[in-house]
């Protein structure tokens, strides 16, 4: 079984961390759900991210969606390359609020 840590980081920074897959994205969302509505501005460091597949793409898109819905600035830090591949692939990179670190 795949395991993922999210990872409250203080100041409006949180880290995930593990794999980001079917297994795990169900668990992460409900995680990180009060944290998008209790933020006004959020980033998420995907430095620890292990392995990820469509389901980790799906669930940047949800967590973006909920956070656009309140108003709140949501970023993605350090994005790895296999959910840069997927989402290019998906026509959906542009959608992503990426930055390379989190001091961007």
């Amino acid at each position: 079984m795949s395991v993922a840590r999210l990872i409250d980081a203080g100041g409006g920074r949180v880290r995930l961390e593990g794999a980001l897959d079917f297994t795990t994205v169900t668990d992460l969302l409900a995680r990180g759900e009060p944290l998008l509505r209790e933020a006004e501005s959020l980033s998420i460091d995907l430095a620890g991210v292990e392995t990820a597949n469509s389901a980790g793409l799906a669930l940047l898109l949800e967590w973006l969606d909920i956070a656009r819905a309140r108003r709140a600035t949501l970023r993605y830090v350090n994005m790895p390359a296999s959910l840069t591949r997927i989402a290019a692939f998906s026509n959906l990179r542009d959608l992503l609020p990426v930055t390379a670190d989190a001091d961007s």
